[in-house]
């Protein structure tokens, strides 16, 4: 018996990195997920991968009529959904002088727009399943500051105070909701990243999307009396030394 027997699961950035190892993890344990992106090809194929009854859905989270839509596939397919996992994000590099206006707004309406909107689109269903939770993925980045990334920055600690909020809104409905936080993680989107970045923490490498996927799995199926908590997936990166190598 899975421990997500019965649930209904939608997983956004569901194709690769992250999105795709939770993905994974959920439908072993037994959930019925959705696998939302707009990488339809990767989308479609991490959810052949995991078989009936995964399915892939086309899914902009800028869109109302997008989530509108995944919400009513979903439901139909069986029940309401009972877990909702806000990881989709974009990353742009760029000091605050030199980034165009619009390359910083469209972090925010991925980052932090796009989960909002998830869950102004899911709370009710997430209601009525009895058991809700959704997971907002952020980063270390929304516990402290990066140079030349401030938009990213910014969507992250958003995301972090939304989930505060949302876990405040949503407790009398039985829905709980929290942050996870990862640091460096081998992902498509850190492929371009130095490894020198993890050299100075605790533990000097990069972490690996099942490792976060299972901190996600934990967070719903066994942290039943969290919410409104960050939990950090980081190597040590933020306990506030560098480990210095001797000479």
């Amino acid at each position: 018996m899975g421990r997500m027997d019965g649930r209904a699961a939608v997983v956004t950035g569901g194709a690769r990195g992250i999105g795709a190892a939770v993905a994974r993890v959920f439908a072993a344990e037994g959930a019925r997920v959705t696998v939302a992106d707009v990488l339809d090809a990767e989308g479609q194929e991490v959810a052949a991968e995991l078989g009936a009854p995964a399915r892939f859905r086309h899914l902009d989270v800028t869109e109302p009529d997008d989530w509108a839509a995944l919400l009513a596939d979903a439901e139909e397919a069986g029940g309401p959904v009972s877990v909702l996992v806000n990881n989709a994000g974009v990353l742009a590099f760029g000091t605050i002088e030199e980034q165009a206006p619009e390359d910083f707004r469209r972090v925010l309406d991925v980052n932090l727009y796009g989960a909002w909107l998830g869950l102004h689109t899911l709370a009710p269903a997430l209601r009525r399943s009895g058991d809700g939770v959704v997971v907002n993925i952020s980063s270390t980045a929304g516990l402290m500051g990066y140079a030349n990334i401030g938009a990213y920055v910014a969507s992250k600690w958003g995301l972090r105070g939304l989930t505060k909020s949302a876990a405040l809104e949503l407790a009398a409905g039985g829905v709980r909701v929290c942050s996870v936080h990862p640091g460096p993680i081998t992902t498509p989107m850190t492929a371009a990243m130095d490894d020198s970045i993890a050299a100075g923490q605790p533990m000097a490498r990069f972490g690996t999307p099942e490792e976060v996927a299972r901190m996600v799995l934990f967070l719903v199926t066994e942290a039943t009396y969290s919410t409104g908590s960050e939990f950090v997936v980081d190597g040590g990166a933020t306990t506030g030394s560098m480990i210095v190598a001797e000479e």
